[in-house]
């Protein structure tokens, strides 16, 4: 194991807040949110007590996979505003001590990038070798066949025939989103062109797009995997590292901040490699292993069932290892790809929804590493209602899949795919942000946002929490206050799982220079009964109200989906565990 000196720096401490900006607040009734949105809710991220602001891609763009097809890397999308909204948002942020931090997406372009637009014109274009082309292969029977097996993450082959120039191109996501040759240096001089560009506007940072996926075997070998095949090939490809050091040398450079997206990635000495303090490659990365806890054989969206203990397994990997080999840890249960974390991890009927929301709150930003909070996350938005019809759906991965069954599969086969969309599809992430109960939800004055609204928008919104100290907004405003005011143990402390064999709480401890903090939390809808050791100092934050003077005789009562965070004397051995079931 290599060392547990932890690495001491501004974006340790820091806590960051996702906008998708279709979806966060209109201001021109158009019916897509924009940048003069994001700005008039300004004091209101302020308030939350996130230090960074992060936008999904705001650059100009048709819009095929929702801005992760980019067109131009220096315009903004119309739909969205102007460079000087990008520049008077940025200002705002940093008068009141906040950071920005834009979306890169730089494995592939839209088709519509003048690059590309080049690229397809002839075999001896210059641009030709900016992307990955490749000849048709033939069967015995003369049939065109891609170069190899590999297959999209939006479904069918990862390869595009281009009838112009008699060849394919590589695309690992929708046909209009070719992916570019990482070999060619001249790609990656205009990728840190790119970079430089908008770190010298004062931008303070980037999420990096699938960035693992930048370089692939240059063998394109046929795929023996059952999902997404090929990834094995280009997850973690042969120049990975090389690339990513370019890329950090020019963020510290800038004092900037990076965070690598890197899915399809499982193999935790791999992923030191991008994120280890000495390596100057990514200073945090996401990786997708609690992601995928609810998958099935078949992938996404076949049926599977995530459990506590299965959970409990994967947080822990990662919280020990990142912790003990000097990497960190992006934290997070909800973005623009994933289903709300309350509907998906807990329970999101209005009974149980609030405490839920509470409960995920104390569980998320209490772990080590650096907490995001996805738009809404905070005021516990859930997942769209289940009666809503399949034409709601809009995600390009959903709308492909369910173009395969459609037409040729039976009723039952259909209704079983359908209650996987409203699980785990991106459109979940993607409704509008629900601001107050007036119509719409408060994201635009248009009758026809670009996405439905949810339905329980007049239970769950904004307005109605902000002022409300119970409210789960205000939980989430508190927490964060707590991982700043005590950032020598939740920022710096070591990770240690408690009891985990219990399937209803997940318990775990933080500690730090002889100071120690237990988070309890019950995932469960049945009262639970802890015994303590050693009765607490203090009890940081309880989302039931509870003080010490409620820790009687020892025992902890938590009821149904309550956390309590306590403070515990250095001297503190261990726990003893009861269990009542709930009347």
């Amino acid at each position: 194991m290599g060392s547990t000196k932890q690495l001491q720096t501004w974006w340790k401490e820091s806590s960051v807040y996702q906008v998708y900006p279709a979806s966060f607040q209109d201001t021109t009734g158009s019916g897509t949110g924009d940048l003069k949105g994001i700005i008039s809710r300004v004091d209101y991220l302020k308030d939350l007590g996130v230090d960074i602001v992060w936008l999904s891609p705001i650059f100009a763009s048709p819009q095929k996979d929702m801005g992760y097809d980019i067109s131009d890397y220096r315009m903004i999308d119309p739909i969205y505003g102007d460079i000087d909204d990008v520049d008077t948002l940025k200002d705002k942020l940093h008068e009141r001590g906040m950071k920005l931090v834009l979306d890169l997406v730089v494995n592939h372009t839209s088709d519509q990038h003048e690059w590309f637009k080049e690229s397809r014109k002839s075999k001896d274009n210059p641009f030709r070798d900016w992307y990955i082309w490749r000849p048709p292969k033939y069967d015995a029977q003369g049939n065109r066949q891609p170069p190899n097996n590999w297959e999209s993450h939006f479904q069918g082959s990862a390869w595009e025939y281009d009838e112009q120039t008699d060849e394919y191109y590589l695309r690992l996501f929708c046909r209009e989103q070719p992916d570019l040759n990482w070999e060619n240096p001249d790609v990656r001089k205009a990728v840190h062109e790119v970079m430089r560009f908008w770190l010298d506007r004062g931008i303070d940072g980037f999420r990096m797009d699938v960035i693992n996926f930048i370089s692939k075997d240059q063998r394109f070998p046929d795929s023996d995997t059952v999902v997404c095949r090929g990834h094995e090939y280009y997850a973690c490809g042969p120049r990975l590292h090389e690339y990513l050091k370019d890329l950090g040398a020019i963020l510290k450079e800038y004092d900037a901040f990076n965070v690598g997206e890197m899915p399809c990635v499982q193999d935790q000495n791999e992923l030191i490699k991008a994120v280890g303090a000495d390596r100057g490659e990514l200073n945090m990365i996401f990786h997708f292993e609690h992601m995928d806890l609810d998958y099935g054989p078949k992938g996404k969206f076949s049926p599977g069932t995530w459990t506590l203990a299965k959970l409990k397994t994967v947080v822990n990997k990662w919280q020990k290892f990142m912790y003990e080999n000097n990497g960190w840890n992006a934290l997070y249960l909800e973005n623009h790809d994933q289903p709300r974390v309350v509907s998906r991890f807990a329970y999101d009927d209005p009974q149980h929804r609030e405490a839920s929301a509470k409960l995920i709150a104390v569980f998320h930003v209490f772990q080590a590493g650096t907490p995001f909070i996805y738009q809404g996350q905070e005021i516990g938005m859930t997942n769209v209602p289940k009666e809503w019809p399949i034409e709601e759906y809009k995600d390009i991965d959903c709308v492909n899949h369910w173009n395969l069954y459609k037409d040729t599969a039976d009723e039952e086969t259909k209704r079983l795919v359908k209650a996987e969309y409203q699980k785990k599809s991106r459109d979940n992430a993607r409704t509008p942000m629900q601001w107050d109960s007036t119509p719409q939800a408060g994201f635009t004055s248009s009758n026809t946002p670009w996405m439905r609204v949810n339905d329980n928008y007049k239970a769950v919104n904004a307005a109605s929490q902000t002022g409300n100290p119970q409210s789960v907004y205000h939980t989430y405003r508190q927490v964060l206050q707590l991982r700043k005011e005590y950032k020598n143990i939740f920022v710096y402390g070591k990770f240690e799982l408690v009891d985990e064999a219990n399937e209803r709480v997940f318990a775990y401890k933080r500690e730090n220079l002889g100071e120690i903090v237990l988070v309890v939390c019950n995932f469960s809808l049945d009262e639970v009964t802890w015994k303590v050791d050693d009765l607490p100092r203090d009890v940081l934050f309880s989302t039931h109200d509870k003080t010490v003077g409620d820790i009687k005789n020892g025992q902890i009562s938590l009821a149904p989906c309550e956390a309590l965070v306590l403070h515990v004397f250095p001297d503190f051995t261990g726990f003893t565990y009861g269990y009542t079931k709930k009347n």
